[in-house]
């Protein structure tokens, strides 16, 4: 018993340290962005590279908030996001 509530605790340990917004995207803008982020409470940035197909993780709860410039985005994770114009848009 005392086993099994010991690999309880790990597992559930374990999966709180990889929690997160998984976000791949599409930056068609020749600049970076950096946005902030709000998750799970806790507020952090989030980094959009120039020109480029990538992926983010906003380390927090799988869903999260981004505030731009044209309002704000609410994410989930495994969302895909498009940058144009400085624009971000959902387009799962």
């Amino acid at each position: 018993m005392k086993k099994i509530l010991t690999l309880s605790i790990f597992l559930l340990a374990a999966a709180s340290t990889f929690a997160g917004t998984y976000l791949k995207y599409y930056n068609s803008d020749s600049k970076d962005y950096v946005f902030k982020v709000v998750t799970c409470g806790n507020h952090t940035e989030v980094k959009f590279d120039h020109s480029t197909t990538s992926s983010v993780t906003i380390q927090g709860c799988s869903d999260a908030v981004i505030t731009t410039p044209n309002g704000d985005i609410k994410v989930k994770d495994g969302d895909k996001l498009e940058i144009k114009d400085g624009v971000v848009k959902i387009v799962n």
